[in-house]
């Protein structure tokens, strides 16, 4: 078990993080938290080496994807980096990767009833006016969960704000920054139900964000 405790505040560097062998011959992975070994709740950067694969295999209760580098393919197309992917539960593939890839992945955390499969190609959708200078691409939503990108312009701060369910958060480009630390790119962050911050950026940084789930 790792990282199970979601009632603590858990940062992780994964750029600081060793690979570790994966079942599938060429893909790896650096765990940030999981229920056991090799089934269950579990949140990872994975790693696939080029022509590498995994047999098909199904994901209860679903599975997440970022795609972080390269492209990701299964039988269902190939997915380039910026490609957000939900997998619901009852869905199955055989994922590989021909020229290799890196992914952001979540696995067994979809609500119940949330059955819907998502493909969005970051790179070609238009990003949205948020609060202040920030701009939000929604990526799904279902109850209390919400997931976007958000883009946080050189020098933009946020309000003071509490977390309720919770907040998670994978920086993407830049480096993140509250009272409590800062946070370069590929770190990622995990907030409890009514934690509290105040973040700010000092350059361009782009955040993959999750609320309302823990």
């Amino acid at each position: 078990m790792l990282n199970m405790n979601f009632e603590q505040h858990v940062v992780i560097d994964t750029t600081q993080q060793p690979w570790q062998q994966s079942p599938a011959q060429g893909v790896w992975r650096k765990p940030l938290a999981r229920a056991e070994q090799e089934r269950g709740h579990a949140t990872s950067v994975v790693k696939y080496e080029a022509g590498s694969r995994f047999s098909e295999h199904p994901h209860p209760k679903g599975e997440e994807i970022f795609v972080l580098e390269g492209i990701f393919s299964d039988e269902t197309g190939d997915y380039p980096a910026g490609t957000y992917i939900r997998n619901p539960e009852g869905f199955s593939h055989s994922p590989f990767s021909k020229d290799g890839c890196t992914l952001f992945v979540k696995l067994y955390q979809f609500q119940a009833n949330d059955s819907e499969q998502v493909r969005i190609d970051t790179q070609q959708t238009q990003w949205l006016q948020g609060q202040g200078n920030l701009q939000v691409m929604p990526l799904h939503s279902f109850g209390t969960e919400s997931t976007a990108l958000v883009f946080w312009p050189a020098g933009e701060k946020f309000v003071p704000h509490t977390h309720m369910g919770g907040e998670e958060i994978f920086v993407l480009q830049g480096e993140f920054i509250d009272e409590h630390g800062r946070y370069p790119a590929g770190t990622w962050i995990r907030s409890p139900h009514l934690s509290r911050h105040h973040p700010y950026v000092e350059q361009d940084t782009i955040i993959l964000v999750k609320v309302g789930h823990i």
